[in-house]
């Protein structure tokens, strides 16, 4: 397929996916590898929220550059001031990119903004009946699929070269050994334990601190040790986890930089957490996974390197409804859990979710 784009193959562009999760900015990275693909001696900018620098910093082969997003009206994420805005516009429209590329969702929102960056050219997705501001190079927004295939949708329609869907997460030496030194401090082995993350942005989507003290107890029982994960803030849900399943508990929250967290995933026997950005972690590392859905699209944010097929006994993505009572969704996480774990000698290891 030919790139429909009429852009030099030397050309500056700038991506605009400016969301705040872990998951949000995980799931971009394969159709950043088709945009680079395509344009390998591009300069490529990233336009993300403050505090998402590590970002381009760590994906540096697709990612030439980073700059903070100002806000916009009608975008919640990022808003600063008006003059911020208008002062960033009027530095932007100076760069003459000569493509915006939009990956930030549905268009609804910062279509508008993105045609005030001043680009010579425009791409991204729209919604039919909303403004859309170059029909040739914009895609109705997909309403399926998961978002990982969403954005390859859009570099599928711009012609751009194809990419499977998988995440990836790349460490360097220093945090490679940095984890490795942490896990032998705490004679955690590989394979050996299980970690366990209750936290997650919002308390909609966190199934309860009740189950995952169930589900913890149970495995501690079958002889894993449970490593508990979170940001310093969810302490709180941790230590509840640890105090009720003991000695083999350990409570990492707080205590780990990224990478170092992606080290001990990398060696756990299996991730057990809620739909949120350390799923997609773990998908990137290839790390078997109970992802627990309370609130949000399944089809959409499970990890984008699953099959997906509710019920099925051999499938790589199995369903349960956390609204249930907790014992319910206990037993049936449990029972994911335990199949994943006997199937740890198969070549490729499992992910699965739980809804």
């Amino acid at each position: 397929m030919t790139c429909r784009l009429p852009i030099p193959l030397t050309a500056h562009i700038l991506v605009v996916r400016s969301l705040p999760g872990l998951g949000d900015l995980l799931c971009a990275v394969p159709a950043l590898r088709s945009l680079r693909s395509a344009y390998p001696f591009a300069k490529i900018t990233w336009l993300g929220l403050p505090g998402t620098e590590w970002f381009s910093q760590r994906f540096n082969y697709l990612i030439d550059h980073w700059l903070p997003f100002p806000g916009f009206p009608g975008i919640p994420e990022g808003w600063q001031s008006p003059q911020k805005t208008v002062e960033f516009l009027g530095q932007i429209q100076g760069q003459h990119y000569d493509l915006v590329l939009q990956l930030h969702g549905n268009g609804s929102s910062i279509n508008s903004f993105l045609v005030l960056l001043g680009a010579r050219q425009q791409a991204g997705f729209y919604l039919p009946g909303q403004f859309c501001p170059e029909p040739r190079y914009f895609l109705p927004y997909p309403q399926r699929g998961s978002e990982a295939d969403r954005l390859l949708r859009l570099m599928e329609f711009l012609g751009l070269p194809e990419q499977r869907p998988e995440l990836e997460f790349p460490l360097s030496e220093d945090e490679h050994e940095a984890g490795l030194q942490l896990l032998k401090s705490h004679n955690l082995s590989l394979g050996q334990y299980i970690c366990l993350h209750p936290g997650a942005n919002s308390a909609d989507r966190r199934w309860s601190i009740d189950g995952f003290t169930r589900v913890a107890q149970s495995l501690a029982n079958q002889g894993y040790r449970i490593v508990l994960t979170g940001t310093d803030s969810e302490r709180g849900l941790t230590a509840q986890i640890c105090a009720a399943v003991g000695a083999a508990s350990l409570d990492f929250a707080g205590c780990t930089a990224l990478g170092e967290l992606a080290v001990v995933l990398q060696q756990a026997a299996l991730l057990i957490c809620n739909d949120t950005g350390i799923s997609h972690l773990g998908a990137a590392l290839k790390v078997s996974s109970v992802v627990v859905f309370s609130n949000s699209e399944v089809e959409r944010w499970a990890p984008s390197n699953s099959a997906s097929g509710k019920g099925l006994e051999q499938g790589r993505h199995r369903t349960v409804d956390s609204r249930q009572t907790g014992a319910a969704t206990a037993w049936a996480v449990l029972a994911q859990a335990r199949s994943l774990l006997n199937a740890q000698s198969q070549l490729l290891p499992e992910v699965c979710y739980a809804r």
